[in-house]
């Protein structure tokens, strides 16, 4: 019977030893998932917030957002015009 037992704490140690191993290669895979999502996650938000920014400046320097030109004040030489005396018309004696 100490035979039996021996063998039967042997199998069940290399079940929990299979078992831990299995447990730790999942935390480190899951590990590693996450750091690639955080990495991806941050690169597309980046990504995201710079295509946002150059739509925005696009937008309000070329698009219809962009503000209507002021008029100028411009000066213009324009010619007054000066009084027209009468001119006298030739009258005869007569």
């Amino acid at each position: 019977m100490a035979a039996g037992d021996k063998k039967k704490d042997a199998r069940a140690q290399r079940e929990r030893a299979r078992v831990y191993q299995a447990r730790q290669a999942y935390s480190a895979a899951r590990s590693r998932r996450r750091i690639r999502d955080n990495w991806i996650g941050g690169v597309a938000g980046g990504v995201l917030l710079l295509g946002v920014l150059g739509v925005q400046i696009t937008y309000y320097t070329a698009g219809p957002g962009k503000p209507a030109p002021a008029p100028t004040p411009t000066t213009t030489s324009t010619v007054t015009p000066t009084p027209v005396s009468p001119t006298p018309t030739p009258t005869t004696a007569g």
